[in-house]
């Protein structure tokens, strides 16, 4: 069974965008996954086809009004498959949850815009709120273009060898270490010795201290996390580094 992304939006023609290119353009078109759209605005009821208000409370901007956007999950099949609202306000996507979305049926994703969701979806359809980062963008679009390609890439028989994504940056807590190919001198600068060595275990022992070096000074948020799961591994054994 492939991979089936449902995105419910109020701009369809922005998919499958630049996911219909490159290898998840060519693993949609060899039936790995499939796409299909909701437009939100079709399950509005007014003339005007309504589908957001003013905030309760007052307050700038307007909101996506809550019965719209349930009548058009309601529209989705009950399949099993995760339902997902692209949103600042929700938990960070990891790699981790990346691998575990690849791995099921698919996902539904829910587009905001404007200020964002009504709260009362996220309880009354099973919605999960995901942000990809802290930022704000003008709608969900974008974010779940970013969710749907980190998917597909991870889907059986997409990527050329099927390790391809077990040595890259998250998946192992740290970054991924530094690449380099020909040429050798470019501009005086010269591809690292150990990698012209041709000794796989310098190479190794070579990526890892780069990876966690580049780790630590980069991201010291997730060197702290990859030190903290070192230590409280299941063999108590501690690691000071």
């Amino acid at each position: 069974m492939s991979f089936a992304a449902t995105v419910l939006t109020l701009y369809p023609d922005m998919f499958p965008g630049p996911l219909g290119h490159s290898i998840a353009g060519r693993a949609l078109a060899e039936g790995r996954w499939s796409m299909d759209t909701v437009q939100i605005r079709d399950h509005a009821t007014d003339r005007h086809r309504t589908v957001d208000d003013t905030p309760a409370g007052g307050g700038a901007g307007m909101v996506l009004r809550v019965d719209v956007l349930a009548r058009a999950l309601d529209a989705v099949p009950a399949d099993g498959r995760p339902r997902l609202a692209l949103s600042p306000r929700g938990a960070p996507l990891s790699q981790a949850r990346v691998r575990s979305l690849a791995a099921g049926p698919g996902v539904v994703l829910v587009c905001g815009r404007f200020e964002g969701f009504d709260e009362r979806l996220f309880d009354g359809r099973n919605v999960e709120p995901v942000s990809i980062g802290d930022y704000v963008l003008s709608g969900g679009e974008m974010g779940a273009l970013v969710l749907l390609d980190a998917c597909i890439r991870l889907l059986p028989g997409v990527m050329g060898a099927a390790s391809s994504g077990d040595d890259e940056s998250f998946e192992n807590g740290l970054l991924e270490h530094p690449h380099y190919t020909r040429p050798v001198d470019w501009e005086g600068r010269l591809i690292p010795e150990v990698l012209r060595s041709g000794d796989h275990a310098r190479i190794a022992a070579w990526r890892k201290s780069m990876a966690e070096t580049d780790t630590r000074l980069r991201r010291p948020d997730l060197w702290e996390r990859h030190v903290g799961a070192r230590v409280g591994s299941p063999s108590g054994a501690r690691h000071d580094d």
